[in-house]
């Protein structure tokens, strides 16, 4: 890969900061402004590597800083061409490195730009890596991690004060963190607040601070206000530390007409019948009592709205067991259900024999649809990629 990529000179501008430790240990990549409206992420960045170039702080490993959708930050907009965190999808990345730099689009130039970083990273360092995107929501709402379904995803997710939010990759295709999460390091999102609030900012630095503790960069005693961080998240989520799973996208496309109804939020529950919103001059009603998640609030989004539902323990707890003993074979004894190929990272359903099969049962062994045809669905399994052995001596494991 990277043979044909060749970094461009305004590279170096998209790093916000970079602290390299006197010891070996984790490499921590912070992303901010991967949407140019969402401003928390970048401010809190700059705010963290100024506390660390002013102190004397031990750190082991490196800590990293970037920038991501630049052009779309300086005008305070989501994108300017197209959403920079739907394009991670191996095609397009493709052809974007075979495309020449005067024919690619704001975000096609920002992506490879990214693309190089990302790749150095990968050249440079060895240890374990934990990759964490900077995001902010429409609407308010309470703080929240979201993740790609790996274990190694979920044991370190959980060790924040903040509810988690499973199976986003089922419905947003080429996010950052699921190309990244190809490669099996752990990728955290996590969604502080509303747009360019003080709330958000301080949140994200919260964040911060704890992942740098979490994975073993810096001791817990050389961060003096870890417990007031820890405990501004825990109330910022109102105590809530679920797990949910998304189990409704109400999909829009830039020629649909959208209108939310004001002031739902986050993690609100919705009762049947309620008026959501406005779709192409119809109106929209809850289906039935339910979690609302994400209601759009700006002019650019494919979103809509998500319905969310929280995860028992007990399922949860089963999953784990269940994927421990790598139960995941077993699958392929049911009808119409089969490997893709030798790898044995892909299921290939056939709806027309496994339609009666329900998600949940793909879902506990790690499994989560990407690609649906006429009659085929194609199922992933992080666990297979998951690089488990990188990280069986962090702090966490």
């Amino acid at each position: 890969m990277k043979d044909l990529l060749v970094a461009p000179k305004k590279v170096k501008n998209r790093i916000i900061g970079h602290f390299q430790g006197s010891e070996p240990g984790p490499i921590l990549v912070f992303f901010g402004g991967i949407h140019g409206n969402e401003p928390s992420g970048v401010q809190a960045l700059e705010h963290v590597f100024k506390t660390l170039n002013k102190k004397s702080v031990t750190v082991k490993g490196s800590v990293y800083g970037i920038l991501g959708n630049i052009p779309a930050i300086l005008q305070k907009r989501r994108f300017l061409q197209k959403d920079l965190n739907r394009l991670w999808l191996k095609k397009e990345i493709e052809r974007i490195k075979e495309s020449k730099e005067e024919d690619r689009t704001h975000e096609e130039k920002e992506l490879y730009e990214l693309l190089v970083l990302i790749n150095n990273l990968f050249d440079t360092h060895h240890e374990p890596f934990y990759f964490i995107d900077f995001h902010t929501t429409s609407s308010k709402t309470l703080p929240f991690i979201t993740i790609n379904d790996a274990m190694i995803n979920r044991k370190f997710a959980r060790l924040f004060p903040v509810p988690i939010i499973l199976g986003i990759e089922e419905y947003l295709e080429g996010p950052l963190l699921s190309y990244i999460n190809e490669f099996g390091y752990v990728t955290l999102g996590f969604e502080s607040g509303q747009h360019a609030t003080e709330e958000a900012r301080t949140n994200s630095i919260a964040f911060f601070w704890l992942t740098m503790v979490y994975s073993g960069a810096i001791p817990k005693e050389t961060v003096p206000a870890f417990d007031s961080y820890f405990k501004e998240l825990k109330s910022s989520s109102a105590n809530n530390m679920n797990f949910y799973e998304i189990r409704k996208r109400f999909a829009i496309t830039p020629e649909d007409s959208f209108k939310m109804e004001p002031a739902f939020q986050s993690f609100q529950i919705i009762e049947k019948g309620t008026l959501l919103a406005h779709y192409n001059d119809e109106p929209v009603y809850a289906e039935k009592k339910s979690i609302l998640f994400m209601p759009l609030y700006q002019p650019l989004g494919a979103e809509g709205y998500f319905i969310i539902k929280r995860i028992p323990k007990w399922i949860l707890n089963m999953s784990a067991s269940l994927r421990k003993v790598k139960a995941d074979h077993l699958l392929t004894i049911l009808p119409g259900v089969s490997w893709r190929d030798s790898s044995k990272k892909q299921l290939l359903v056939n709806l027309k024999v496994a339609r009666f099969y329900s998600k949940a049962i793909f879902h506990l062994l790690g499994f989560r649809s990407r690609k649906i045809d006429q009659t085929h669905l194609v199922i992933n399994n992080r666990e297979k990629v998951a690089k488990n052995e990188m990280y069986k001596d962090s702090p966490w494991f």
